[in-house]
């Protein structure tokens, strides 16, 4: 499988060429790059080549090989055919949401109705209770949870290193590993991990808009640890530095991979803080960081639990915008209403759509299936250690979506 791997790894590089989101992270080979980007495949080419492959590696027979092994070959096979969907949209296809989110992540993304957020919402109306709409409510409340501008980094920070030295308490990170955090403005995303290779990181957050308390630990698990950079460093030494395996050299970002980055990126944050380690840290550490009223962190966390339970309701947002079925006002409104999102978080929430389309079901999806198959496992709140091990070992191996059921 070796030969299949390098040359998938040089059709990942020449869909980059086409699509320049698509290849989230390279390390391999300068040469390879450079001759890709001297042969400029067409579409139609590496659609045709990308087939070929699929059909060798059909050929390979690994019923007698150890698991890792046959691992690796789904892992190909699924990366293969997601970057022919990928290359087929690229080409002008058009595919449903649901039918996109199967082709390209290995998933089918669940459905849910109005009703199912107008419970949740009315909860938090209880919670709320007074006069105005929800939303307005809400977002009046969540003002005295922003972190001022002048102190983002250091609360950032500290939220890092925390999330960092209780990583490397269950997992042996290699010596170099490291980062910078950079703070950005324009993007659709309100984080970002951008792995260069050699256990280093670029760890982007958008300043855009408002960053309230919560995030500093979302994005810094999410990001950083035990997160995508604790995720592609260990993918770094285990795959590509151990087993000589280049395809995970690459990481195609429209693609199977994503829903376990993601999905295990937000697992994380559950990992490294379990039961109400989170709220504790937070609340003797954070709140006063930020210049926050450490009191009122537990009130912030209740409500904060009871909305992060209307995530999905962004799921529905960009199916019904992406399928055509609302206009982008309407699903900017959509989010406002059952996501409780405020306006301008709405209209950044609706260009991630366009610009990512079905990618958003990775976040909440990928969660659900990521804890799902490591609690099957016996990783539960109640054994920490084990919880910890059995990420590690979802972090560090080929298996992909359909492999967590």
């Amino acid at each position: 499988m070796n030969r299949i791997a390098e040359q998938y790894v040089r059709l990942v590089l020449a869909v980059g060429q086409h699509d320049g989101d698509y290849v989230d992270a390279y390390y391999g080979p300068e040469d390879w790059r450079n001759e890709v980007q001297a042969s400029a495949k067409t579409l139609a080419t590496i659609q045709s080549e990308a087939k070929v492959l699929l059909a060798e590696l059909g050929n390979v027979d690994t019923s007698q090989s150890e698991e890792s092994v046959q691992l690796r070959k789904q892992y190909l096979t699924k990366q293969l055919r997601s970057l022919v969907a990928r290359v087929e949209i690229l080409g002008g296809k058009k595919m449903p949401f649901d039918e996109e989110a199967k082709a390209l992540y290995d998933a089918e993304p669940p459905q849910h109705s109005e009703h199912q957020f107008g419970e949740i919402l009315r909860q938090v109306d209880i919670m709320l209770a007074g006069n105005g709409t929800l939303i307005g409510r809400y977002e009046k409340y969540r003002t005295g949870f922003i972190i001022p501008i002048g102190k983002l980094d250091k609360v950032f920070s500290a939220a890092i290193d925390e999330c960092r030295a209780r990583t490397k308490k269950y997992i042996q990170l290699p010596s170099a590993e490291n980062f910078t955090v950079e703070y950005v403005r324009n993007k659709s995303w309100s984080g970002y991990n951008w792995y260069k290779g050699n256990s280093y990181s670029v760890i982007q957050v958008n300043t855009d808009l408002p960053i309230y308390i919560d995030r500093a630990v979302d994005l810094a698990a999410h990001e950083g640890y035990p997160g995508h950079h604790v995720y592609n460093a260990l993918l770094e030494e285990t795959m590509v530095k151990e087993r000589k395996w280049v395809e995970f050299c690459v990481y195609p970002l429209f693609s199977p991979q994503s829903l376990i980055a993601e999905g295990t990126a937000n697992f994380g944050i559950e990992v490294a803080f379990p039961g109400n380690e989170r709220l504790e840290f937070e609340r003797e550490i954070l709140f006063p960081l930020a210049g926050i009223d450490p009191s009122s962190a537990k009130e912030y966390y209740n409500l904060f639990s009871l909305v992060s339970k209307l995530s999905y309701a962004g799921n529905e947002a960009a199916r019904r915008y992406l399928n055509g079925h609302c206009t982008k006002d309407e699903a900017a409104a959509w989010l406002m209403s059952y996501a409780l999102m405020p306006r301008e978080r709405a209209e950044q929430r609706v260009r991630f759509f366009e610009q990512y389309r079905s990618y958003v079901i990775n976040y909440n999806l990928g969660l659900d299936l990521v804890r799902n198959y490591i609690e099957r496992r016996g990783g539960t709140t109640v054994n920490p250690a084990k919880r910890w091990e059995e990420f590690k070992r979802l972090l560090s191996s080929p298996r992909l979506p359909s492999g967590l059921k």
